[in-house]
């Protein structure tokens, strides 16, 4: 994630990344930290204006990151929706569309998409 975060980076970005390593390395104690980590990269990301792949590959490293501090595992769903969230994203960016009323739709259908995809974890909640 950090790697492919410093690849493009510029001395702003290195900086970034240098905190997300640190970051890291903390978050093998602490979980906090890790997510500190992912954000620090995402900043170091937006920082240098990476192109699409570097950016898909550190956010499904990222995902999986996260994933595996806060759970320990990664069941085949999970690597199956992290996979296919970062194909939808890259080809959602890299595709021209040229559909003026596209921006107006697609906050309610992401919205849409992340009740469905997060229903089974707050489901169980409301019928206890």
């Amino acid at each position: 994630m950090v790697a492919g975060a410093a690849l493009p980076a510029d001395t702003a970005g290195l900086l970034l990344c240098a905190a997300a390593t640190a970051a890291v390395l903390v978050g093998n104690a602490f979980r906090v930290a890790a997510t500190v980590a992912v954000l620090l990269v995402a900043a170091a990301l937006v920082v240098t204006g990476a192109a699409v792949l570097p950016v898909a590959v550190c956010g499904l490293t990222a995902a999986a990151y996260l994933v595996l501090r806060h759970t320990g595992e990664i069941t085949a769903p999970t690597a199956v929706a992290m996979v296919g969230f970062c194909i939808v994203a890259s080809a959602a960016v890299t595709i021209p569309v040229q559909v003026p009323w596209l921006p107006l739709v697609a906050p309610p259908v992401v919205l849409a998409a992340v009740v469905l995809a997060t229903r089974p974890l707050w489901s169980d909640r409301l019928r206890n």
